[in-house]
């Protein structure tokens, strides 16, 4: 780039105009101009450092290069690791003081064996992806509670790489084809190679599982499908000491139907201190035979359901935003904090680390419950004037909930908000309020250098007036995985081209892990596993696809259970082949057990990122200053730290940036980033 000297070795770019940079604003430099022909230019007046990136010496430093993988030949409309245009980084060059890529046996590593050791070497007679019924047989219950991983370390949510387990496509570790904490236990060698610091588990609390653990019975205790107690003390403590802090999901805008307030709040009747609880109302019309409002489920049909009085008659309507089975709790009610609180100091006395809090911003409903626009009742989401969520009340609860973690040095919570507006989501990360709160606009945006700009922009705009910390993720269990979102359709064959959807995520995880602030990772992403959208309709299990009337198949397709060795379908997940999500065939070329032998795989990206995020003093600074790039390309550089990120979205090669090249998501073409890749030089 022309704003980046060549005769610095920081690299730092020109002065900033208007002033300069503060308080993480943006500023851009002047454009540069391509190169003759087709071919654009990230580098400006040096294009001769981004040559020298292919050369061998600067080869050494290049980390989780794609290379010729016979497993993933097998597969080749998932799996692109061997490219025909595209340079491989010879294995045996790699630099390990730069970056320790996964090239060991995985037969050879024990998850037990595994010492947190500054060096991070693996004991040569272990296994990280062990028999999953050996796990349960290896716990032994905590006889007292544990604290917080590290109580003297207030801000180590500020930076961390949260790993979302979703428990029931985890592991398996008792052979019911449903995973379990077990399970969880037995892959914490793995979670500690991959060099996470925290991991959150989706709901485990005692559920009939209407909307899988969501609509939660009984918040003080572990669902037996999942196992008890005395296993999650277990995993805590393993945890711990491999020093990965435990989250876990709390879910307090509304309760099971099965709950003990709700069944008694049906037996109590209309206007007793039971149904105050939740809310509950009077039907409209003559016989009261129409719902309080016109409000729709997030999950499709009507918010209300009218229940049956103990006498027989047709009686109140009850609030349900999410499925039926779900009633709204009452927030007006002081009883319904003092539970929450109750349910908070149980799991944090057991040294929980923190909370992902569901729908926090809702709760909170308008005293008169006035009519939503009809016009607005896609499934799964909600606009900012949306009279079912971001009312201002919800902001007295978040403070509640934050006095309560205060008492507990070294947890935090991190909110599920969806809120466009930046000033109305600042609000829920005031120092009083909130430590984190998910902005999805990254996962939102498409494969789209100007889109993709515009969330990082706007994400760090969201935080900056209340000196936030971003948070960044690209899929979680509602949404459809990277590989597949990112694939464009093959115009000769009509179908998704999974190949480059998967090297479009490669890329979107290099700029993430770029980032300042924290990473939210879904399980399953750093095998670049694509969405399951082939599912025979009787194996659909979400809510969605009955409250839709079948028109909408849900979120199924993300959830499939995790491939960790084999070649035939369970891979190791379970003993069971009656896996509670068919596993499709087509994944033995993604397990973790291929993807550890592999250099250039998607899980050796992701080790190689976390890694270099962590161990390298680049990545330093809250903020990023944004260079100008050819079409369809971008690039930014922290602002202390002076790492360079850049994305190729275009078509055509690019120069890169000047600088030492110390990770690529794909491998160079002619010493050019190549399209859909994205690179980082210090």
């Amino acid at each position: 780039m022309t704003t980046v000297s060549d005769e610095t070795p920081d690299v730092v770019p020109a002065e900033p105009s208007d002033g300069g940079q503060t308080d993480g604003a943006h500023t851009d430099v002047p454009e540069t101009t391509g190169t003759e022909g087709n071919v654009s230019d990230l580098s400006g007046d040096t294009p001769e450092i981004a040559g020298d990136a292919s050369d061998a010496e600067t080869g050494d430093a290049v980390s989780a290069v794609p290379t010729e993988d016979a497993a993933a030949a097998d597969d080749p409309e998932i799996d692109d690791r061997a490219t025909t245009d595209t340079e491989a980084v010879d294995p045996e060059a790699v630099d390990p003081e730069v970056v320790d890529p996964a090239t060991t046996d995985p037969e050879a590593l024990d998850d037990e064996a595994i010492e947190a050791e500054a060096d991070a070497e693996l004991d040569p007679d272990a296994d990280l992806i062990p028999n999953a019924e050996t796990a349960a047989a290896r716990i032994e219950p905590a006889t007292v509670s544990v604290p917080q991983l590290d109580p003297t370390d207030t801000t180590w949510w500020k930076s961390a790489v949260f790993y979302q387990i979703y428990p029931r496509s985890f592991c398996d570790a008792n052979g019911d084809g449903v995973g379990d904490l077990a399970g969880v236990i037995g892959k914490l060698g793995y979670l500690e190679l991959l060099g996470i610091d925290a991991i959150w588990l989706s709901p485990i609390m005692t559920s009939p599982m209407a909307d899988h653990g969501y609509d939660v019975a009984d918040p003080r205790d572990i669902d037996p499908l999942f196992g008890d107690l005395a296993t999650f003390d277990a995993l805590i403590a393993e945890a711990h000491a491999r020093d990965i802090r435990v989250t876990m999901d709390l879910v307090p805008n509304h309760t099971s139907d099965q709950h003990e307030w709700f069944q008694a709040a049906l037996a109590a009747g209309p206007g007793s201190p039971e149904r105050d609880r939740y809310i509950f109302r009077d039907g409209r019309g003559e016989n009261g035979d129409e719902p309080p409002n016109n409000w729709h489920s997030i999950f499709g049909g009507p918010s209300w359901t009218r229940v049956t009085e103990a006498d027989g008659s047709p009686g109140q309507w009850y609030l349900h935003i999410f499925a039926a089975e779900q009633p709204d709790l009452n927030w007006e009610n002081p009883e319904v904090f003092e539970d929450l609180e109750k349910t908070l100091r149980f799991w944090l006395d057991r040294g929980v680390d923190g909370f992902r809090i569901d729908v926090a911003h809702g709760m909170a409903k308008p005293a008169d419950l006035p009519d939503m626009d009809l016009t607005k009742t896609a499934l799964l989401s909600n606009d900012d004037d949306d009279p079912r969520f971001n009312n201002y009340a919800v902001h007295d609860i978040h403070r509640k909930i934050r006095k309560v973690l205060d008492e507990y040095p070294g947890a935090a919570n991190v909110g599920e908000i969806w809120v466009n507006d930046n000033e109305r989501f600042a609000e829920y990360l005031r120092p009083d309020e909130l430590h984190l709160g998910f902005n999805f606009r990254l996962a939102k945006a498409p494969f789209d250098a100007e889109a993709v700009r515009e969330a990082i922009e706007n994400s760090l705009d969201a935080v900056l007036s209340v000196s936030g910390t971003p948070t960044w993720t690209l899929s979680n269990h509602d949404v459809t995985r990277e590989v597949t979102r990112y694939a464009p359709v093959d115009p000769a064959t009509g179908e998704l081209d999974l190949a480059r959807g998967t090297r479009r995520a490669r890329a979107m995880l290099v700029v993430e892990m770029a980032l300042p602030g924290s990473i939210f990772l879904y399980n399953g992403s750093e095998l670049g596993l694509p969405n399951v959208d082939d599912l025979p309709e009787e194996a659909l299990q979400d809510p969605v696809w009955e409250r839709s009337g079948h028109t909408e198949r849900g979120r199924d397709g993300c959830r499939v259970p995790l491939p960790w060795q084999g070649t035939e379908p369970p891979f190791g997940f379970s003993s069971s082949a009656d896996t509670w999500l068919p596993m499709p065939e087509s994944w033995r070329s993604l397990t973790a057990e291929v993807q550890l032998e592999d250099v250039g795989s998607m899980l050796s990206l992701y080790r190689a990122a976390i890694e270099l995020r962590y161990d390298r003093p680049e990545f330093a600074g809250d903020s990023i200053d944004w260079y100008e790039a050819p079409p369809g390309c971008l690039a930014f550089r922290r602002s202390e730290g002076f790492l360079i990120c850049a994305l190729n979205a275009g078509e055509v090669p690019v120069s890169l940036p000047p600088g030492e090249l110390i990770l690529i998501s794909s491998p160079l073409v002619d010493g050019m980033l190549p399209p859909d890749a994205a690179a980082w030089l210090v």
